[in-house]
């Protein structure tokens, strides 16, 4: 969403629209790749800029409110970001001699329809507390997807990836290492598996260390016994399990199941206003 977003204001702006990615131990290093992909394909100006959340003891406990602790974090950088522009702009002008035109710089998400109906995104309460604008909140993630593909962008059809914290089970701590077991998890998953960029396929790091491999539907296939599916056969076949466990930090491989969104760390049952109070 966010992708469609910044090719429809850079349309809409030619020249003063700028796009900004955070960069933590929880965006994977494809979803960073894939980013710049599209900035070029849009012709956008894109910006990679550090995001401390991983400091942030209540991110770490993965409790519950991991993800409004994270865009906080996010929004403040960006806030950041947007006021180093202005400054610059106001120097340039100074210099110049000429007058400003005091546009403010507006912050935008890639928020739709969709994840307004998720209890588990309390980053949007963040972002209304930054007065960041989504655009794209009143259509649905189907109807992102046909405009991203009428643009051109070159991901409008790719599985939905959100970070890495989100494969995290409520209380799994959110470490750089167990992000990181997660993004190799995922990478050797789609390897042997044969999967692109389409399919959704996402280690889940679950309470005790287990890694459990979720896939879509249509990929999984029942074993001659019926108890194993495939899928499960060629990652042990493949040497998943020794390297979940000697290489990559997970305590046992669970098997495969079927892919379900979201994550797996929700929110606890708290009244929103009382999460962004106890959080900031």
């Amino acid at each position: 969403s966010m992708n469609m977003n910044a090719a429809a204001k850079h349309n809409q702006h030619q020249g003063s629209v700028q796009a900004v990615l955070g960069i933590s131990p929880a965006v994977p290093q494809s979803q960073i790749i894939m980013a710049r992909t599209v900035a070029e394909t849009i012709g956008i100006p894109l910006s990679e800029v550090p995001t401390t959340e991983g400091s942030d003891e209540t991110y770490q406990r993965n409790d519950g409110y991991a993800c409004f602790v994270c865009k906080t974090h996010l929004y403040s950088t960006l806030e950041t970001v947007a006021n180093t522009v202005m400054t610059q702009l106001e120097q340039k002008h100074l210099k110049e001699g000429t007058h400003p035109q005091n546009h403010p710089v507006i912050l935008y998400n890639g928020t739709n329809a969709d994840d307004t109906q998720d209890p588990t995104r309390l980053g949007l309460i963040a972002a209304s507390n930054f007065r960041v604008h989504s655009p794209l909140d009143r259509i649905t993630k189907d109807e992102v997807r046909q405009a991203a593909k009428f643009l051109g962008l070159p991901n409008w059809n790719a599985a939905a990836s959100p970070c890495l914290r989100s494969r995290l089970a409520m209380g799994v701590m959110a470490t750089e290492g167990h992000l990181r077991a997660v993004e190799l998890a995922e990478e050797f998953v789609r390897g042997v598996l044969g999967l692109d960029e389409t399919v959704n396929a996402r280690v889940r790091m679950l309470s005790g260390g287990k890694a459990m491999v979720e896939l879509d539907n249509s990929i999984l296939e029942s074993g001659d016994d019926g108890e194993e599916n495939s899928a499960a056969d060629l990652l042990r076949e493949g040497g998943f399990e020794e390297r979940c466990i000697d290489e990559w930090g997970f305590n046992s491989f669970g098997g495969v199941r079927g892919f379900k969104t979201g994550s797996v760390a929700a929110m606890p049952t708290e009244d929103s206003k009382h999460v962004a109070t106890a959080t900031s």
